[in-house]
């Protein structure tokens, strides 16, 4: 999977970042297999990226929630 800059991440609509989110959980779920199995990972710094990537579309989403929902920060 390519990566996805954050600039792109707030372009998407929200149902294009639900759909990457799913497939990135699925990714990390089989980075996380690999290494629990003892294989050795093409590249260790993916997961860290993967889970990067996932906390960004979430928070993302969430802001995108709190603003339609007319509720403000702090």
């Amino acid at each position: 999977m390519a990566i996805i800059r954050k600039k792109e991440m707030k372009s998407m609509t929200s149902d294009e970042l639900k759909k990457r989110l799913d497939e990135l959980k699925l990714e990390l779920i089989k980075q996380r297999g690999q290494l629990a199995v003892g294989g050795a990972v093409k590249s260790p710094g993916r997961v860290k990226y993967i889970r990067r990537t996932i906390a960004s579309i979430l928070t993302i989403l969430n802001e995108r929630k709190k603003k339609s929902a007319g509720v403000k920060n702090g």
